[in-house]
């Protein structure tokens, strides 16, 4: 099944794919390439396991090469000069205060390629992320995620 779906990507999402693509095909192919070469100076391949493992992970590195050369064909780049800071839009940093605890969060929204929860950088797609799209400062939301319901409210918006 072919997916036709647009792949919304910040400037610097975009650029890190290019440079993770650069990755494999010029240092990571060779890698394997050669790791391939070497497991078959062994001999016999039928029960080598090298040569098992370089081949699988040959075609992990050429399944992620053709993914990332598809996500780039159907790339959309969001314009920093079309992020505003008057509502949430993909490419905005907000500030949010978790109501039940008082804490307070900064998320970057961005598409769901360079989604990273670990950096605080949230798909649009997410639970999260949809609720937060073209909301203001000031807004209070209750957004349900798979672990109950989270109330925020949004304090600042940026680029």
């Amino acid at each position: 099944m072919v997916n036709n779906k647009e792949v919304i990507l910040t400037y610097e999402g975009l650029i890190k794919l290019e440079r993770e693509l650069e990755e494999y095909k010029s240092i990571k192919r060779k890698e394997v390439s050669e790791r391939i070469k070497q497991a078959l100076a062994f001999g016999d391949i039928s029960e080598n396991s090298e040569y098992d493992e370089a081949k699988n992970e040959q075609a992990f590195i050429e399944g992620r090469i053709a993914t990332i050369e598809n996500m780039l064909k159907k790339a959309r780049v969001i314009d920093e000069d079309d992020i505003t800071t008057d509502k949430v839009s993909i490419g905005s940093k907000v500030t949010v205060r978790d109501l039940e605890d008082n804490e307070e969060v900064e998320y970057t929204i961005v598409g769901s390629a360079e989604a990273d929860p670990i950096e605080l950088k949230i798909s649009n797609e997410s639970p999260v992320g949809r609720a937060i799209i073209g909301k203001k400062t000031g807004d209070v939301l209750e957004i349900t995620v798979p672990d109950g319901v989270l109330k925020y409210e949004i304090l600042n918006i940026s680029k």
